[in-house]
């Protein structure tokens, strides 16, 4: 068995390898440089723009937001008491009325002529019961003296007791037709604001008809109802007792809300949802708030000094909620907080953070923990150094 040699180098052969060890050296020459420009690169360089905010201790109020239904304080459908045609109607629908203001008149001929009649009734039995009051005094003095016998003495002092208690009848009835004069004027029971006008001059309506003449509610003061999970009911109890609960209400595309104080509270937690009826008193001088409208109820428990961010910085995660601090070197550190919670744009934290800190409202995508930072120009705020 022969072996073969390996070939010895040839000229061109030598130069190639000399290519290829002159390239590795210049390119770890090169590598070498980069990471020397990249050590001697600013941090400031690389940083992700952000936007800022202080933590801050300040006084935020404890409140519940529900959603609630406008209602008025009153409601009255006004009926005729009386049949009889209308004759006129002293508003137009949709206007303002004070108790006592006539709405309707009905047609009262009828009724002035029955009265008339009882009037004559009662004034003839008075005479009637006058003269067998003098009869049975007459009869009385004779019986006294033996003329008459005790029969006719009694049958005289019935007479005259019948009489009297016509009289009372009359009386009574003249009461009763009196009574049904006024009916044929149909005035406000309450004061509030009228609805749509169902009849009209010339209709004819019955006593206690389904159908109510208009219904008048009460719309200054009025009433919000509204529900709270029944979870919450023991600290609205308790702040209740304490002292007189405000509450605001206001429609969607409101602004100002109106202000006004609990009133009512349930009986019994409603089974089917697990909320109980609660209801707030506003005076609505401005008549913002309006017979069955949706608005939105905030009530107040309490307010008291806690640490609040802008709930923008305010991170869901997989351990939970977490914000970017800003430290001294322009780095930010991930915290894990709690949220207590939220009213508006911010946020009430339990822990996690202190005030004086610096946390990140905008930017928290591009960041991890250790990353470096620049605060954009136009926030008006700079990081805590």
């Amino acid at each position: 068995m022969r072996l073969r040699l390996p070939e010895p180098p040839t000229k061109a052969s030598g130069l190639a390898i000399q290519i290829l060890l002159a390239a590795a050296a210049l390119t770890a020459g090169c590598s070498k440089e980069a990471a020397q420009a990249q050590a001697a690169r600013p941090a400031g360089d690389d940083a992700v723009l952000v936007t800022v905010a202080p933590v801050v201790q300040k006084a935020m109020p404890l409140e519940i937001r529900v959603i609630g239904t406008a209602e008025a304080e009153s409601t009255v459908a006004v009926h005729a008491q009386i049949t009889g045609g209308i004759t006129s109607v002293n508003f137009t629908e949709g206007d303002d009325v004070t108790e006592g203001q006539v709405l309707f008149t009905l047609d009262r001929r009828p009724l002035e002529a029955t009265l008339q009649q009882v009037q004559a009734n009662l004034a003839r039995d008075v005479a009637q019961a006058a003269d067998a009051r003098t009869q049975a005094g007459r009869f009385e003095t004779l019986g006294a003296r033996g003329l008459v016998s005790g029969q006719e003495m009694q049958t005289r002092a019935t007479a005259a007791a019948a009489l009297e208690a016509t009289v009372e009848a009359d009386r009574a009835a003249l009461e009763n037709a009196k009574v049904q004069l006024e009916y044929a004027t149909v005035k406000a029971p309450i004061s509030g604001r009228t609805g749509a006008l169902i009849v009209h001059p010339g209709n004819l309506v019955r006593a206690n008809d389904a159908t109510p003449l208009v219904v008048i509610n009460r719309i200054a003061p009025i009433n919000v109802s509204f529900g709270i999970p029944e979870g919450e009911l023991p600290d609205f109890k308790r702040y209740l007792s304490e002292r007189t609960l405000r509450v605001e209400a206001n429609a969607p595309s409101e602004t100002v809300p109106s202000m006004g104080h609990i009133t009512f509270i349930d009986n019994a937690v409603d089974a089917t949802t697990g909320t109980i009826k609660i209801k707030g008193s506003f005076p609505n001088a401005d008549r913002r708030l309006w017979p069955g409208q949706f608005v939105n109820v905030v009530v107040t428990l309490t307010t008291d000094s806690v640490i609040v961010v802008p709930t923008a910085a305010i991170q869901a995660g997989q351990q939970g909620d977490f914000a970017f601090v800003v430290k001294d070197d322009e780095t930010v550190d991930l915290r894990q907080v709690t949220v207590a919670r939220t009213s508006g744009a911010e946020s009430v934290v339990k822990t996690g953070l202190k005030p004086g800190e610096t946390v990140i409202t905008d930017g928290q995508l591009r960041l991890v923990a250790g990353s470096h930072i620049k605060v954009k120009p136009d926030t008006g705020q700079v990081a805590t150094r």
